[in-house]
């Protein structure tokens, strides 16, 4: 679709001490609109970096006129519900977003049902009963995470003179929006300059396993396709000419992949026992991440056909091929 719409974009850059080094959402200035790309974490850290940037545009929250979400997670979404308590107006996001933001009790049920039977047959043992707790423990301890208004699913290709793009693998509703005549790409955290997008290990909407890795792979490889100048990131630096950057990102990856089958083929045979051996001591202190970067990686070797498994006391073992 073209358009004579021009796009101004204003950065919102909030300081993290976390490895992200920062949380970045972003106000786009077009025709009529200042749409809001995303909402930051729930803290006056993100709330005052708003606020400076809405100011030192001559813009106000009540110039706000809708909020863009390119994924659920809460360093993206965190501001919602203060902004439209304030100033109430339409929230954006993929149909899948919505369960999630809305936390939906059947959804969370079912997905603590899953990460139950994942641990178990990946022989996680006492760490996974553990984070299986947590998360029990998170659906009341999270209430207030809930997003209070409605969120419209994002339905069309085309979007406030954006073209929607789905990127899933970091998390399976992420989306970005690009001006394709500018040649930007609004990208949440499909890639960041300094750190990898972990692809996170999550159930579909009837509690199957995606291939996050794979889907992660595949959005990688799409927005190269785009040739976009400039990537604007939920963390970290803008990403120029971003081509490069993906292809190192995919490079690490297979290599990574081959170290997983390489341990593999030394006799290494559950999802467990290769984070133990891959990650050593982060094993304990990341579990869930470190899981869910192994589950990724033989779910991308299963898909590939270089390794087979076979189910022994509940427990998947891989053999490689």
């Amino acid at each position: 679709m073209k358009t004579n719409t021009t796009y101004k974009i204003y950065p919102i850059i909030a300081p993290s001490a976390l490895s992200l080094k920062s949380i970045n959402f972003y106000l786009v200035k077009q025709d009529e609109s200042l749409t809001l790309v995303d909402a930051g974490m729930n803290d006056d850290v993100c709330w005052n970096a708003l606020q400076q940037t809405l100011n030192e545009n001559g813009f106000t929250v009540g110039d706000i006129t809708e909020i863009l979400l390119t994924h659920h997670h809460g360093d993206h979404v965190g501001l919602v519900n203060r902004i439209t308590e304030l100033h109430p107006i339409p929230v954006y996001a993929h149909s899948k977003s919505i369960p999630r933001l809305k936390r939906d009790p059947d959804f969370l049920s079912m997905r603590i049902e899953f990460y139950k039977q994942l641990y178990l047959e990946m022989g996680c043992g006492e760490l996974g009963d553990k984070q299986v707790a947590y998360l029990f423990n998170a659906v009341n301890n999270n209430k207030d995470q809930k997003l209070n208004g409605d969120i419209i699913a994002i339905t069309e290709k085309h979007w406030l003179n954006f073209e929607v793009i789905e990127f899933p693998g970091h998390a399976p509703d992420q989306i970005a929006f690009l001006d394709r005549e500018g040649k930007r790409l609004l990208a949440g955290d499909l890639l960041i300059e300094h750190i990898s997008s972990n692809a996170l290990i999550e159930p579909d909407e009837n509690g199957n396993r995606m291939l996050t890795l794979v889907d992660h792979i595949d959005s990688l490889k799409r927005c190269s396709a785009l040739q976009v100048n400039l990537l604007f990131p939920g963390h970290g630096n803008v990403i120029e000419q971003p081509g490069h950057l993906i292809e190192k990102r995919l490079n690490s990856i297979e290599r990574k992949s081959q170290k997983i089958l390489a341990l593999i083929g030394s006799g290494i045979s559950t999802g467990n026992e290769l984070a133990k051996e891959f990650y050593k001591q982060k094993y304990i202190a990341e579990f869930p991440l470190v899981m869910s970067e192994i589950i990724g990686h033989l779910d991308y070797l299963e898909y590939q056909g270089k390794v087979t498994k076979q189910l022994v006391e509940n427990v998947v073992h891989y053999q490689a091929k």
